[in-house]
Parts: C-alpha cells; sequence; structure tokens
C-alpha cells in the first residue's frame, strides 16, 4: 500500500526558519533508512504559505486567494510518499523518525486502482496505467 506521511505545519514553519543543521542531519539518516528499505518513493519540504496560492471553485468562476493563511494546524509543512506492507508499518517507521516537541503527523493511505470498484472501467484503468508510466517516464528525463 501507498501512503501519504504529512507533516504539519508550524508558526516557525510558516515563517520561513529553516531546520537547523541537527535536525538536518538526523533527516538525512532517517530518509536515508527508508530508501534502503525501499520504503520511500518521494520526500519534500513545501515553502510557507506567504508563497502560496488558493483556487477556490463556487460559482461560475475560480477565485485565486493569495497566501498567507491564518490557520497553521490545517497546513502543510513537508511530506513524503511511502510504500509499505500496511498501515502499521508506516506507524512504526513514522515512530523512528527524528520528530519531537510535540509534533503531530498524519498518516494517509493513497486510493489504489481496486479502490474504485466498478466505477474505474478497463479503459480508465489503462488510461491512468498509460498516465502514470507517461509521468514516471519524464521524471527520469
Amino acid at each position: 500500500m501507498r501512503v501519504m506521511v504529512i507533516v504539519k505545519a508550524t508558526k516557525d514553519s510558516e515563517a520561513g526558519v529553516l531546520p537547523d543543521t541537527k535536525i538536518l542531519t538526523e533527516m538525512g539518516k532517517f530518509n536515508e533508512q527508508l530508501v534502503n528499505a525501499g520504503v520511500m518513493l518521494a520526500a519534500e519540504g513545501l515553502l510557507p504559505t506567504s508563497k502560496a496560492k488558493r483556487v477556490r471553485f463556487s460559482g461560475a468562476r475560480p477565485t485565486v486567494i493569495d497566501g498567507p493563511f491564518a490557520e497553521t494546524k490545517e497546513l502543510i509543512a513537508s511530506f513524503w510518499l511511502w510504500k509499505v506492507r500496511s498501515m502499521d508499518e508506516a506507524v512504526d517507521w513514522l515512530k523512528r523518525s527524528p520528530f519531537g516537541g510535540g509534533m503531530e503527523i498524519e498518516i494517509r493511505p493513497i486510493f489504489e486502482p481496486d479502490d474504485f470498484g466498478a466505477n474505474l472501467t478497463p479503459e480508465l484503468r489503462e488510461q491512468q496505467e498509460r498516465l502514470r508510466a507517461r509521468v514516471e517516464q519524464q521524471a527520469k528525463s
């Protein structure tokens, strides 16, 4: 199964305070363990919402809203994509991470094609597989 591990934003991350060398080193070691175990598919940090935009779809035309956004507890600072055997394995990996200080991290399963049942017709499944292959190819070049 694939999961997204969502690291919530903090006042510091939203203020643009960068992690220090110690946490970057610890996180680098943890990420290396994830890669070596074949768990990590992707990992990225996000810039503060002061550099972000939201697009709200209501009415006839989408509305663009410039950041920053106020509710820090609802914001994301970074994420991983992991491939694990179970949610329990994802939790076990996360427990090894170098987070502390009251951090709260969310783990969410990613939809897999079979989760859509009959709504994902063979034609739609084929399209999804074709697009995924193209994205993987583009990432290599």
